[in-house]
């Protein structure tokens, strides 16, 4: 089945999934790979503004990968993973929603410096 993006994770959402649990971060990471085949929002949803969360629920604990989309390349739609967190309340805080807004647009200053350069 066609992916419908890819999937780049930051290093903080890497020192995120080492933390956990073998069979934690396995539960994650298969999530991830069907939410890439359909649009399914129990597993990858829309927060605000241009943040979106991919969801896994293990063992009674709620994990959230905070992410973004990159669009910029006309051949690989790429989604962004900034860090997780495991959620403790219904909502997902608003500070972890900014911090995620302050990674995107740090990511395509970067991306657009580089760019740059390249010329």
């Amino acid at each position: 089945m066609d992916k419908l993006f890819e999937i780049v994770f930051l290093d903080e959402t890497f020192e995120f999934l080492s933390s956990l649990e073998k069979k934690h971060y396995e539960k994650i990471l298969f999530n991830i790979r069907k939410a890439q085949t359909r649009h399914d929002p129990e597993l990858f949803k829309k927060l605000k503004d241009e943040i979106w969360e991919f969801k896994a629920l293990h063992q009674g604990l709620q994990y959230r990968l905070l992410a973004f989309w990159d669009k910029t390349d006309s051949e690989n739609t790429l989604v962004v993973s900034t860090h997780g967190i495991v959620k403790k309340t219904s909502k997902t805080p608003d500070s972890e929603i900014q911090k995620a807004k302050q990674v995107r647009s740090r990511y395509f200053e970067d991306k657009e410096i580089i760019k740059k350069k390249r010329k």
